[in-house]
């Protein structure tokens, strides 16, 4: 076999690697996501969007932006790189030496962060939405809130740090489906305390809170006997000078920013969506929520599938495998997202109807929310890339281009949203957070042709000029077939079932279709691997 032929086959198996774990991971993470927006159906139905959904929004967002900072983000993209090194030149004994260090150095910092996070929550809370404070007992609530939750910052991190070492080890099915414990505990457990506390004179958004924390605790142990599996066994000890600890933390730093600027944005978001109408943070949220679907089953997917390939082709010094399955990986992502942006924009009303239009809320939350989604829909094939081209940068040993990115990215959406949120109010947010993505998408992408030395612009463009076509004729049957349902649309909420599902089910069909017919090689994997594991 002549070495480009075994450079071919290296990368073709790379290729399938991926695509296998990340159909694995990729059904999991949908279970989650669904289970996800089962929760924020019973959020919608129990408090609307408005006053206690608007304070558990902002107080859950404190914790959860230190989650991505320094858990399920920078630390977890760290902890793989260094621990797929250390199995591949150190051996057993030392990965798992450096596996216990890091789990008892998390626990200690993330616990005293906690505990100064509880300390000094309402200053947090007054700096994040100062707007709140004309509402009578809304910055109380916010700041009661923040308090309950915040403890889940150390499982979540802790459950991220296990997820790496399992990816690591070839696990993936079981660090993916964790996420849906977290959503099954706080949807169980918060909703029992919610209809339970109002008995005895609490909030019952204050039960919500404490399901928060119940679903953070079950998401890190349903992950620890396939870890004892594995023959993990933990040693209790801390050497601060641990060399892989401190490799660790050093791409950790940069990383807090490089790999979290969604997050970042978020965050300065919520302080312009605070001062628009009431319920504005609310519709942003359901919205995003709604976004994140796509995002998780597929960007997320396939950036922890790929994340211990390209750490494993850097480790080996194989930069022609690198490029290959980077640009391999980003046509997978585009043929998966893109067609979902498209679905999102034209369906984004009946869809926000039938999940939220319940109980506490009404027809003109649905109008507000489907209004963000489409704004933040936008922007989805430049959130999932950018969970590609980041773990390449952390493979590389580089991690100063995705803090740049970040840095340009933030100060875009800063500029963008201060000049036109007096026009277009609550929406601008989620236009501005899909521009800000696509800025930090054509930087990344930029920098790393050239870090690669180049990669095959003529296969990606070729590849997505593919999934354009299919993506304009799904797009066509769906508007098409919106026209001939719309009866069906209007109705009660099991005709809007049919008639949504119907549309998407036909539209996937005959995008599926045409993107074979046009033989677009990483959609034929993706499909291939995902139903060979249906059917297993």
């Amino acid at each position: 076999m002549t070495k480009k032929a075994e450079t071919a086959g290296s990368s073709a198996s790379s290729t399938g690697k991926i695509a296998r774990s990340a159909g694995a991971v990729s059904i999991a993470v949908m279970c989650s996501r669904v289970l996800g927006l089962v929760r924020e159906q019973v959020f919608a139905g129990l408090f609307g969007a408005g006053y206690a959904y608007d304070a558990f929004v902002v107080a859950f967002r404190i914790p959860n932006l230190l989650r991505d900072l320094f858990g399920e983000g920078a630390l977890s993209a760290a902890f793989v790189t260094v621990f797929s090194d250390y199995e591949t030149n150190k051996g057993t004994e030392h990965t798992w030496q450096l596996a216990s260090n890091v789990l008892v150095f998390i626990a200690i910092v993330l616990s005293g962060i906690t505990l100064l996070g509880m300390f000094f929550a309402e200053p947090l809370v007054m700096l994040l939405a100062p707007d709140f404070d004309a509402v009578a007992g809304k910055t109380a609530l916010t700041v009661w809130l923040t308090r309950i939750m915040f403890p889940f910052l150390i499982f979540v991190a802790l459950a991220a740090v296990v997820m790496g070492m399992l990816n690591t080890k070839g696990k993936f099915f079981v660090p993916a489906i964790s996420s849906s414990f977290f959503n099954l505990g706080s949807l169980i457990g918060g909703t029992s305390l919610a209809f339970l506390l109002p008995q005895f004179g609490l909030p019952g958004i204050v039960g919500m809170a404490w399901g928060t924390l119940i679903g953070g605790l079950l998401q890190l142990t349903i992950q620890l006997p396939t870890l004892w599996k594995t023959g993990f066994r933990f040693q209790p000890q801390l050497n601060l000078r641990d060399s892989g600890l401190r490799r660790i933390l050093w791409l950790m730093l940069p990383a807090t920013i490089g790999l979290s600027a969604t997050q970042i944005n978020i965050f300065v978001n919520t302080n312009f969506a605070a001062s628009c109408m009431e319920g504005s943070v609310s519709w942003l949220n359901y919205a995003f929520r709604m976004v994140q679907l796509p995002i998780g089953v597929f960007g997320v997917a396939f950036s922890i599938a790929a994340m211990p390939v390209l750490a494993r082709h850097a480790a080996e010094k194989d930069l022609n495998g690198l490029r290959k399955t980077f640009a391999s990986s980003l046509v997978m992502v585009f043929s998966l997202t893109i067609p979902a942006t498209v679905g999102l924009i034209l369906l984004s009303q009946p869809i926000i109807r039938l999940i939220f239009e319940h109980g506490a809320f009404t027809a003109t939350d649905t109008l507000r929310t489907a209004q963000a989604l489409t704004c933040y829909a936008y922007g989805l094939f430049a959130y999932s890339a950018v969970k590609i081209m980041v773990p390449v940068f952390y493979a590389l040993k580089d991690t100063k281009y995705p803090v740049i990115a970040s840095f340009l990215a933030v100060v875009a959406n800063i500029i963008f949203i201060t000049l036109t949120i007096d026009i277009f109010s609550f929406r601008t947010i989620a236009l501005s957070t899909s521009c800000s993505m696509g800025l930090n998408f054509l930087f990344l992408g930029t920098v790393l042709y050239r870090k690669l030395t180049g990669f095959s612009l003529y296969y990606l463009g070729l590849g997505v000029f593919k999934i354009l076509l299919a993506s304009t004729a799904m797009g066509l049957a769906v508007m098409g077939l919106q026209r001939m349902l719309a009866p069906l649309l209007s109705k009660g909420i099991f005709s809007q079932l049919i008639g949504v599902f119907s549309i998407i089910a036909v539209a996937a069909l005959l995008y599926g279709i045409v993107l074979h017919l046009l033989q677009l090689p990483e959609f034929d994997e993706v499909t291939d691997k995902m139903r060979q594991r249906l059917g297993r």
